[in-house]
């Protein structure tokens, strides 16, 4: 074929797929179709037999690429520029109020202007595009890195591949499944004998992780943007912003309002929590945000959320059950909980049989016996709770509960020190602890290993293959398939689980070990500083505390997990295995000068913007705050300082200017 005959296919190909995404758009985002279904079937028929016809013409960006290429082996990890950080919560008028008042105390604001709309129940997404085209999707994971899931995405068919002007932003929103489509999805499931899904979110989440895009292709994912992570656009506004978005033909919830007091705000959640209900899909709240960007960037950020939003929380769905029975667990740490075991009920979107009722004293505090009709909620509409007895309906049949003097699991007495409320188990051998220990491993926020349940590691210890959560690495597939209730297929997927987390960032490692009062944040510290393994197992108690959050208690018992025997020969199989121990990036540098001081920057930087000059202090130990108080000890002075200048004055702070914060950090010149 001549080189002009190719060249008119593909103009034929590119207006096919320029006609096709139009009416998609038309369909799926304003539900305005302009032609009908039969039509729009004939040009995906043209262009897939074009496309067929032609090698030459395949673009992973045609319309027809939406139902998923082959399966992938394992999702890679997307690292985000600016941190999809969550937000922090609210639960009445009088928290949204005083929210207000710590914003407007911040930046000086008498009046602030706010933009609100629903909170969605779903996934948190990224979308990149460069130049106009969809280039990279991934999920929010950690608030740092998440997932590479664009083949996924692809086929969400709101998500446009490209844009209608060449531009180069990151687009944020919610992946999530509608009511309608979710009754829909878990009848057919009913008909094919599959699980069911326990809500919308759950399934939403499901099936965006699918290692198989064809099979994501055939889930009803919807998406909404709310907003912009890095952009080359200059906006004003959040409102400004989202009406962009639209116009884009990006998917924007239309249920949205700008709100020019606290009253219009309240008004609007209270409006919102008496229609979610009606609401084609689940909304747990309303997100409350400054509505200036420019505001928005001087409020900055707190270590883990932004300080210019807020998220009110809807009041917990409250519903009465019976207490049949009280059991205990043992923890990974040997704390002994208590379990109400209820009669079934339907609860926020999840069918509810137990409730951790935390320790002793809680019980006898709210007077639970077995036999009592007691009302239930979700906190925070998650973890179900017992709230409280209906006394009243008492019938004299019930009974009272004490806990174990024993281990339910080891047979060892519990002890329940002076200063907790857990009693506990202190034997190291305890079957109980080993198994929540390896579960706890093998969870999502930690090494990751799907197939690797409460069911299986119970299974796994019982037999003797998993002695500590190292043997986990040396498990074959003929010992696996040996075990009852594990068929080859499922033997084979937990192998493959377990071979992709080897190559998990550290931070991830040392969440999985489960060292006492190091959760993820933490875990993501030590690692950032330390950068490997080796490194950070040989930290002293005084170098820990250098670092930025990381107190006492914890640089403690940090050092305790390091110093057991048992923690160095784990280390020593993790590594045969060929566990990775380390983490991406840079080795962290601690300087004296840096760590444990508090910067704030007012007006522009020459050399660094705000975020590299942050991440390089915090990088040498030091914190970031958005506002000047008498905990602040360097004001880092800009172009065009605003009114920290004057309170730093006032309040005696050292100012500097760029290039004193250059020498500090032990540069010469700036570092791009």
């Amino acid at each position: 074929m001549d080189e002009a005959e190719m060249s008119r296919l593909k103009e034929i190909a590119g207006k096919l797929r320029s006609e096709i995404e139009y009416h998609n758009y038309r369909y799926h985002l304003l539900d305005q179709p302009e032609i009908s279904d039969a039509d729009f079937d004939r040009l995906m028929s043209k262009l897939k037999d074009l496309e067929n016809e032609h090698s030459e013409l395949y673009d992973p960006d045609s319309p027809t690429q939406r139902i998923g290429s082959r399966p992938l082996v394992a999702f890679a990890t997307v690292e985000h520029k600016i941190p999809m950080l969550g937000l922090d919560n609210a639960f009445s008028e009088k928290e949204i109020s005083e929210f207000n008042q710590r914003v407007r105390k911040l930046v000086a604001v008498d009046v602030i202007e706010y933009f609100c709309e629903p909170k969605i129940d779903g996934l948190a997404i990224s979308l990149q595009y460069e130049k106009g085209v969809l280039i990279k999707g991934s999920t929010r994971g950690d608030g740092f890195s998440g997932e590479d899931v664009t083949t996924n995405l692809r086929t969400i068919r709101q998500v446009p591949l490209s844009l209608p002007k060449p531009l180069t932003l990151e687009a944020r929103g919610e992946v999530f499944i509608s009511r309608a489509d979710f009754k829909t999805l878990n009848r057919q499931r009913e008909l094919e004998n599959l699980p069911l899904f326990a809500n919308p979110r759950n399934a939403a989440a499901g099936s965006l992780r699918q290692l198989d895009p064809q099979l994501a292709a055939t889930r009803p994912l919807k998406l909404f943007i709310y907003g912009l992570g890095k952009s080359e656009l200059q906006l004003e506004t959040q409102e400004a912003t989202l009406n962009l978005l639209e116009k884009l033909r990006l998917p924007v919830n239309n249920v949205r309002q700008v709100c020019g007091s606290l009253e219009e705000v309240w008004a609007f959640c209270l409006r919102m929590q008496k229609v979610r209900a009606q609401l084609p899909y689940d909304s747990d709240g309303v997100v409350i945000k400054v509505n200036d960007l420019k505001l928005q960037e001087n409020l900055n950020y707190t270590a883990r959320s932004p300080r210019w939003a807020i998220a009110y929380k809807f009041p917990p769905e409250e519903k009465e059950t019976r207490v049949l029975d009280i059991q205990v667990n043992v923890g990974r740490t040997g704390a002994i909980t208590p379990v109400a075991i209820l009669e079934p009920l339907f609860l926020s979107g999840t069918t509810v049989q137990r409730a951790s009722l935390h320790n002793e004293d809680l019980i006898r505090d709210k007077g639970i016996m077995i036999g009592d009709a007691v009302v239930v909620r979700k906190a925070g509409e998650i973890i179900p709770e017992v709230l409280r007895v209906i006394v009243e309906k008492r019938s004299g049949t019930e009974r009272p509960f004490t806990m174990p003097r024993y281990c339910p699991s080891c047979g060892s007495k519990t002890v329940r020190l002076l200063d907790e409320a857990a009693r506990r188990c202190f034997n190291p051998s305890c079957p109980a602890q080993l198994v929540e220990k390896i579960v706890h491993f093998a969870s999502r926020r930690a090494m990751d290993i799907e197939g690797l349940g409460p069911a299986a590691a119970e299974l796994l210890f019982q037999n003797g293959m998993v002695k500590d959560i190292g043997d986990i690495y040396y498990l074959k597939f003929e010992d696996l398939a040996a075990l009852p209730r594990i068929a080859h297929k499922s033997a084979s997927n937990l192998l493959q689980a377990i071979e992709k987390s080897k190559i998990n960032p550290l931070r991830k490692l040392l969440f999985g070990f489960g060292i006492r009062h190091v959760g993820e944040k933490a875990s993501r510290l030590l690692a950032e500083r330390y950068n490997c393994l080796e490194n950070l197992k040989e930290a002293t108690l005084d170098e820990l505390q250098l670092i930025g959050e990381i107190g006492p208690k914890i640089a403690e018992t940090v050092v305790l997990f390091f110093c057991k025997p048992e923690t160095r020969l784990l280390i020593e199989k993790l590594s045969k295995a060929g566990v990775n121990l380390t983490e991406p990036g840079n080795q962290a540098l601690v300087i004296a000068a840096v760590a444990g001081k508090t910067f704030v920057f007012s007006g522009g930087l020459e050399n660094y913007t705000r975020e590299q000059a942050a991440a390089l202090i915090e990088e040498r130990g030091g914190k970031i705050a958005g506002s000047v108080s008498r905990k602040t000890d360097y004001l880092v002075l800009g172009r065009e300082p605003g009114s920290k200048l004057a309170k730093a004055k006032d309040l005696g702070i050292r100012i500097i200017e760029e290039k004193e914060l250059q020498k500090l950090l032990g540069q010469t010149e700036a570092e791009g």
